[in-house]
């Protein structure tokens, strides 16, 4: 291995702010783009994984529910998970850190892809962390689950997706329920893992997921009372109803 990998940030920035930055925000969402499960090398220059993301990121920016909600993104010192080092929890938290000194205490939504996903999950012991929406994730038996008791989970996922189990997915989501998660998964009807066929309604039920983990909206098919049923039951996407329809 050539040059040496520092354990802490460093000079690094976890925090990618949208330029321009408008302030006050009534809450945030943190965007994750997935990675590798180990590398020690820094994201490359064309990372399409964040490209990816950018789109999803786009569309929050883009919701009317969502016009006073500071969307940004975190940047990962290395592109990959590394076993017990979990970087990119690492950097998920140093962001959130930095999110605090620029804008204050806000409740917070992280929204991941794959291994962002599985950071996103991890680094929701934060306090300030409100929910997750869960894209694809990488959840492999015996993740943590007991630090998500009164968060709000919301995971999408393509059971035709090779690169990351849906089923693991729907497994993770029974645990958080169990432990006292608010949770919600959705059976995509395409996209495999790179979500890229029937992306729009990736975009627009990701949208309406954060909405609702913000408690901005009701859940993806879901009434408008507190009655609303949280279940770790997938339910298929078709079958529900979304903003506008």
């Amino acid at each position: 291995m050539r040059g040496h990998v520092s354990d802490g940030p460093g000079d690094h920035r976890a925090l990618q702010l949208p330029r321009p930055l408008s302030l006050p925000a009534s809450a945030a969402i943190l965007v994750l783009h997935g990675g590798r499960a180990d590398s020690l090398a820094p994201p490359p220059l064309l990372n399409l994984p964040g490209l990816r993301m950018r789109l999803f990121a786009r569309a929050l920016n883009r919701d009317p529910l969502l016009e006073d909600v500071l969307i940004a993104s975190v940047r990962y010192r290395l592109r990959g998970w590394n076993g017990h080092r979990a970087d990119p929890v690492q950097d998920t938290g140093h962001a959130l850190e930095e999110l605090r000194r620029v804008a204050g205490p806000l409740p917070v939504v992280l929204v991941g892809h794959s291994m962002g996903a599985r950071a996103a999950l991890r680094a929701a012991a934060d306090p300030h962390v409100r929910g997750v929406v869960a894209l694809a994730p990488w959840c492999p038996p015996g993740e943590p689950v007991a630090h998500l008791a009164d968060r709000t989970i919301l995971a999408l996922h393509d059971e035709a997706d090779r690169i990351t189990s849906a089923t693991g997915t729907w497994n993770h989501l029974a645990r958080a329920h169990a432990a006292g998660a608010r949770v919600l998964g959705i059976r995509m009807p395409g996209g495999h893992h790179t979500m890229i066929r029937d992306a729009p309604l990736w975009h627009r039920l990701t949208t309406a997921c954060a909405a609702a983990a913000l408690n901005l909206a009701p859940p993806p098919g879901g009434g408008h009372h507190e009655e609303t049923t949280w279940s770790p039951t997938p339910l298929d996407a078709a079958d529900l109803t979304l903003p506008g329809q």
